[in-house]
């Protein structure tokens, strides 16, 4: 199937999730140790609410430029649009206005795609997922197809915000981005309904699908509770069906694992509707590894802000494996085949992070573990693990960030 993709396809398949490119401390502190002079004891005192105001204003000085672009260290200093939406989201969820307008401004301004030869869409108002130092030594777009994933965030970030500081110019631009979302990221399946299912696609249909009717799926980019508030906003689209192929495609691929993994990728037939694993040797593969982990705190943001019992169900049912594996060990791997095997020899901070708010659902108490012998104890001073890893800033700040916690009328459109 490798063969059939775009030429420009795999450096975008390998990397849409931003993987870090150096594995996390093979061995986690659990405790007695101390961090930048202070006993460990008392960092796991820190409150939440004090934690994630330090690590804002930290990504802020490492992270983010006094232009708003977001830096990933990781990778040659380039920035994705992840990084720009995860920035986006992170502001407007601790109240931020200026940081958010800054970052959105930046990406608004350097990652506009190109139209592409041959495309009919001509330019929208999606982003570039990649922009760095090209080959030339000049900066700016590498790689001009988009990610799913971060307009998806970032239109999110952009509802928030129209709400919470009251600006419909923010509104204004999110429904342009859902039109091109909704007809260059979703697809129907080839069967003979009167109202077939619409899927979500990790990006261009060009890219990811690999042969008529066979496409790739990301179970990580699917957000129902960001697909409900789609649908308050942008009537000419049917985002509730996504909400409902999204669940139908988490559970189908649970079903690909015997211990209810989710796995990065899978591929999906669109005239069966059925799930399959990725083939072997291909690049996206399907481990439970570093993009799967936002599974867990995509399906408990719709648990929480809009009591959706297919999600609380869907924890219910796919934690087992790992709260049993946490139980036993005291760990858990940063990577496993979905058959539960251990691929790797060390853990990751990010996995902790996403685990931690679907545990508080399921397991208060190894909630808590998590948080007290994971999280803190790989925090120093608004850094997660270390000044370079970009990843794990923000999946730890956006699965410590109380769902619960934001207000109800940003959820839900003003009467």
């Amino acid at each position: 199937m490798r063969s059939m993709l775009l030429p420009f396809s795999i450096s975008l398949l390998c990397f849409l999730g931003c993987v870090p490119q150096v594995p996390p401390t093979p061995e986690l502190s659990s405790g007695g140790s101390t961090t930048d002079g202070v006993p460990q004891s008392a960092i796991e005192l820190i409150s939440t609410e004090t934690l994630l105001q330090e690590s804002w204003v930290a990504y802020q000085q490492r992270f983010i430029q006094d232009d708003g672009r977001v830096i990933d260290w990781e990778s040659n200093g380039r920035t994705v649009s992840e990084g720009q939406a995860y920035a986006m989201l992170r502001a407007v969820l601790a109240d931020d206005p200026e940081i958010f307008e800054r970052t959105l401004q930046w990406a608004e301004d350097n990652l506009k795609r190109p139209a592409l030869p041959n495309d009919d869409n001509g330019q929208d108002h999606l982003w570039a997922w990649k922009w760095g130092e090209q080959e030339n030594g000049a900066w700016g777009i590498i790689d001009g197809n988009f990610a799913s994933d971060a307009d998806i965030d970032a239109v999110t970030a952009l509802i928030l915000a129209a709400r919470r500081w009251d600006r419909p110019d923010y509104l204004d631009l999110a429904r342009l981005k859902l039109a091109d979302l909704w007809n260059q990221s979703t697809v129907t399946a080839l069967v003979p309904e009167s109202n077939p299912s619409r899927y979500l696609l990790p990006g261009p249909q060009t890219v990811f699908q690999v042969k008529p009717g066979i496409v790739y799926i990301n179970p990580s980019y699917l957000a129902p509770y960001a697909f409900r508030l789609f649908a308050q906003v942008d009537p000419d689209h049917d985002w509730m069906a996504l909400v409902d192929s999204s669940y139908d495609l988490l559970q189908k691929t649970a079903q690909l694992s015997p211990k209810g993994l989710p796995g990065d990728w899978v591929v999906l037939d669109l005239t069966t509707q059925k799930i399959d694993l990725s083939p072997d040797g291909e690049t996206l593969q399907s481990l439970y590894s570093f993009d799967a982990y936002r599974v867990w705190w995509r399906v408990k943001w719709d648990a929480a802000w809009f009591d959706e019992p297919r999600a609380q169900d869907w924890l219910t049912q796919n934690l087992p494996f790992l709260e049993e594996l946490w139980q036993d060990e005291q760990k858990i791997p940063a990577i496993l085949n979905l058959a539960g095997k251990s691929l790797a020899n060390y853990e990751s901070t990010a996995q902790y992070a996403m685990l931690y708010p679907a545990f508080q659902g399921v397991n208060q108490d190894v909630a808590a573990a998590i948080r007290q012998h994971k999280l803190l104890p790989t925090y120093d001073a608004g850094i997660w693990d270390n000044t370079d890893a970009y990843y794990v800033q923000n999946l730890a700040w956006l699965g410590l960030f109380p769902a619960d916690a934001l207000p109800s009328s940003l959820l839900r459109e003003k009467q």
